[in-house]
């Protein structure tokens, strides 16, 4: 595949959600011409003033473009949005590239390849490593899956997103190094919770121990910033706690399918889940840091 340019290839993006926006807008601010499409048209119109165009269908959208890229929720969503005849696969030019930046089950990537492949479009997995304001920042991390050649002509993309990225292997590969990034990132939010909530039951002043927990080496940048955060009650999303969950349901799915025992990740999903349900009711999307209050509200019940 030739390299991707600004100048020769029209993108196509599909799910302008809370990483979906940040990417598409940077991409249209570098040059690239883009047209989007997503359920809520509202969501593609705040696009126009970056010089996007709006799709009224994803038929239309892949029909248009040479590449279409995708961020969506769920396995359901993508696999939805690409096949049938109204779907991606069915409308997409021949020769044109898929790259789907959604997290989904390794065999859902691997699935879309070979519908792909059927009607003559190459397909990427490529996963993201980063909240919503690294996205805005154009720091993300990407982990690759599919066809080396493609990833590499899709490299002027990349540079526009992220700060780093990185080829994993065939199909599903990005998707599997993007769940077992996110199995660390979401047990060590459980480890943070633990040991807050152990502080201040053993005394410890609240505002002293984030602040302290901060600057220590042991807790990694993605999750310095949350305390921060929690010491002003700040648990407003930019990775959601249901995203955070969702992806624990595919890391233990991806588990019992390969043989793989991980007890601290199935502990964590189950804290996750009560925190989860809690916002449920209270009627709050949460950021997956909340489970910080999960920790806290056991502590205090002793």
């Amino acid at each position: 595949m030739d390299a991707i340019t600004r100048e020769t290839c029209k993108l196509g993006f599909i799910g302008i959600g809370f990483m979906g926006r940040p990417i598409a807008q940077r991409l249209l601010e570098s040059g690239f011409r883009l047209s989007a499409y997503d359920r809520h048209r509202a969501k593609t119109e705040e696009l126009i003033r970056y010089g996007g165009t709006v799709a009224q269908s994803v038929a239309e959208l892949s029909a248009g473009c040479d590449v279409v890229l995708s961020c969506l929720a769920t396995d359901e969503a993508v696999l939805g949005t690409y096949q049938g005849a109204d779907g991606v696969f069915a409308k997409a030019q021949r020769g044109s590239l898929v790259i789907d930046l959604s997290t989904v089950n390794p065999q859902t990537s691997q699935e879309l390849s070979r519908l792909g492949s059927e009607h003559g479009v190459q397909v990427l997995d490529v996963t993201m490593s980063g909240s919503t304001p690294v996205a805005e920042q154009g720091a993300l991390t990407l982990f690759g899956g599919g066809d080396p050649g493609c990833f590499t002509a899709a490299e002027s993309i990349f540079k526009v997103i992220a700060r780093k990225y990185f080829y994993l292997g065939p199909s599903g590969s990005g998707a599997t190094m993007k769940l077992v990034v996110n199995s660390l990132l979401g047990i060590g939010m459980q480890a943070i919770a633990e040991a807050v909530a152990l502080g201040e039951k053993a005394g410890l002043d609240r505002d002293r121990l984030l602040n302290v927990l901060s600057e220590t080496a042991v807790v990694a940048p993605a999750h310095a910033g949350k305390l921060e955060r929690a010491r002003k009650g700040d648990y407003s999303p930019q990775f959601p706690l249901r995203l955070m969950n969702k992806d624990f349901g595919l890391i233990l799915k991806l588990a019992a399918a390969v043989g793989a025992r991980m007890p601290a990740t199935r502990a964590a999903y189950e804290v996750n889940a009560m925190q989860s349900e809690q916002g449920k009711e209270q009627g709050k999307e949460q950021d997956f840091s909340a489970v910080i209050l999960q920790m806290e509200k056991q502590a205090s019940l002793g």
